[in-house]
């Protein structure tokens, strides 16, 4: 294990491909065995290494904790480094965030002035690279915190994509100034990878470019089966039901096979618990204003009519845990300040969860006793790259309410397998779409079973690791 000033390996555990029988096909269908021989076949003597900014908290870090295991038990030598790096670094590096979902009329900002400070900052990673990499490794760089790195990598003989999770389908000159940032860096790499064929940038060789949506694994904690008894005691232990079996039915199995039960509390912020028999719609994001809490809450009580009986959840990681994200305390104080302001009746139902990060896997435990418990999930981001709390609600039979912003729209069909909003700053269309989901329910399930279906035929992982097969391939050859 690798453990330096800047860089940190995170730990993986190899898992069995074989484990997707039951959910593409049958054993020795070529879904489940083509990605083990490819990878023994065409990256014998070769480690994969992905870098990003974060272990934890945010959904770049969540896929490659559910991709990795796999394509290590694939056959593929595969390890995981982590950038640290200064405060000031991850400010400037979130502003490139914004700016890459930036659209029309957003401000523009000088940037090119950062460029020996950013430059600086990953100075220490650059040089601790030299201990990791061996020449015809291949380093998969993800998104701008690390871009800088990419022509360090060339330079020691790896083999380099670079990976952008972010991006906007309608790109203004805020955009195209923050693509002008981090080109000398990206041009690099011998291919680069975007969520979606909208997000590709200006001056990219088309060439070097892949397309490769997100996906998930149906057997990570956050979406394993969890039956009703422990859902509904997880969330009492959290704090947000006063129902439910005692701590002993709080549990869930942990990625080595064990049973683990809650064992740290949530910081819910209500003036009551959610009455058992309410629905619940949920949200649950990092704490970031591209994914619109306010506007969530706002939305809420003013358009969805108290008469249906629903609670709102509104759902986030514990923000001094998400290292390269500071605009999480920000945005959290102003959602805590927002319910605080409410008129007490539309208080009572609403509720702000802040989820602890102590333990990974027990945080997606209660993620998953969220998604499930709810009568309807939203995810109402005013920009997304490809929003993959998505996929995890579809997944788990939920209708869906979300942004056609992104990736999102790659993933819902309209009005079959959930329900898209042209605009997600129309709050009372965001209000009339959760109203009509929560008021025919026959409708809602028939939606949340095609969502389901959707999620296993395009958004599984082992459709995702043949892809990234294919671009590897590409870049080795």
């Amino acid at each position: 294990m690798i453990e330096l000033s800047s860089l940190t390996e995170v730990g993986l555990q190899p898992a069995d491909p074989a484990r997707f029988f039951s959910n593409l096909g049958a054993p020795g269908s070529p879904e489940v065995t083509e990605p083990d021989a490819r990878a023994r076949r065409e990256l014998a003597g070769r480690t994969v290494w992905n870098l990003n900014s974060t272990a934890q908290g945010g959904g770049v870090a969540e896929m490659l904790s559910a991709l990795l295991p796999t394509v290590l038990g694939a056959g593929i030598d595969t390890r995981w480094l982590v950038l640290h790096a200064e405060p000031a670094f991850f400010q400037f590096t979130k502003r490139l965030h914004h700016l890459l979902h930036a659209g029309p009329g957003a401000p523009v900002t000088a940037l090119e002035d950062e460029r020996p400070g950013y430059e600086a900052a990953i100075a220490p990673a650059a040089e601790e690279l030299r201990e990791c990499l061996k020449p015809g490794d291949v380093l998969i760089v993800h998104d701008p915190q690390p871009a800088g790195l990419v022509p360090v990598a060339k330079r020691l003989g790896a083999r380099v994509i670079w990976r952008c999770h972010v991006g906007t389908d309608d790109p203004g000159d805020a955009t195209r100034q923050a693509w002008r940032f981090l080109l000398p860096y990206v041009s690099a790499a011998d291919a680069v990878v975007f969520s979606r064929s909208a997000f590709v940038w200006e001056g990219i060789d088309r060439a070097r470019v892949s397309i490769v949506h997100p996906s998930l694994d149906p057997f990570a904690v956050k979406n394993q089966d969890l039956d009703a008894v422990a859902t509904q005691a997880i969330l009492r232990a959290i704090g947000l039901s006063g129902a439910g079996e005692g701590p002993e039915h709080a549990r869930y199995q942990a990625s080595d096979g064990t049973w683990q039960v809650i064992r740290h509390d949530a910081e819910v912020l209500q003036d009551d618990v959610v009455p058992v028999e309410a629905p619940m719609v949920v949200q649950v994001s990092r704490w970031d204003p591209l994914k619109d809490p306010m506007g969530v809450m706002e939305g809420f009580v003013r358009h969805v009519p108290a008469e249906l009986g629903a609670h709102l959840v509104l759902a986030g990681p514990a923000v001094s845990a998400v290292s390269d994200d500071p605009d999480g305390l920000v945005v959290l104080q102003q959602v805590q300040a927002a319910w605080q302001a409410l008129d007490p009746a539309l208080r009572a139902r609403v509720h702000v969860v802040s989820l602890p990060m102590v333990n990974a896997e027990e945080n997606a435990a209660m993620v998953n006793a969220l998604q499930r418990r709810a009568a309807v999930v939203v995810q109402k981001s005013l920009e997304e790259g490809f929003g993959l709390t998505v996929a995890e609600a579809m997944w788990k039979a939920r209708p869906v309410v979300a942004s056609r912003r992104g990736g999102i729209q790659d993933q819902i069909q309209d009005g079959i397998s959930g329900l898209l909003l042209d605009d997600p700053r129309d709050l009372a269309a965001y209000g009339q779409a959760v109203s009509l989901l929560l008021a025919d329910r026959e409708a809602a399930e028939r939606i949340g079973a095609a969502a389901r279906e959707r999620v296993r035929d395009h958004f599984l992982a082992p459709q995702h690791l043949l892809r990234w097969l294919d671009v590897i391939g590409g870049v080795i050859e």
